[in-house]
């Protein structure tokens, strides 16, 4: 299980995230603190408090996936 820490300010940034999550074919889990959210699910992600690091879970791996997480990593 690969874990990565990320910030998305804003709903495009959400949406980006999102629509490049929905693009693989392994489950992504996105948290912060006991809250999991399928990163898949655009209204879950935007429920979230977006002024938290967010911390990224994925079982697989996806090149187009890695490049959205390496734009929204927390250095």
């Amino acid at each position: 299980m690969n874990e990565k820490q990320i910030r998305l300010s804003d709903t495009e940034e959400v949406r980006d995230f999102v629509k490049e999550a929905e693009k693989c074919d392994f489950d992504i889990d996105i948290s912060y603190n006991r809250v999991v959210i399928d990163a898949k699910s655009f209204l879950g992600v935007l429920s979230m408090d977006l002024s938290r690091v967010l911390t990224v879970q994925y079982g697989g791996t996806d090149a187009r996936f890695e490049n959205v997480l390496k734009r929204y990593a927390v250095a």
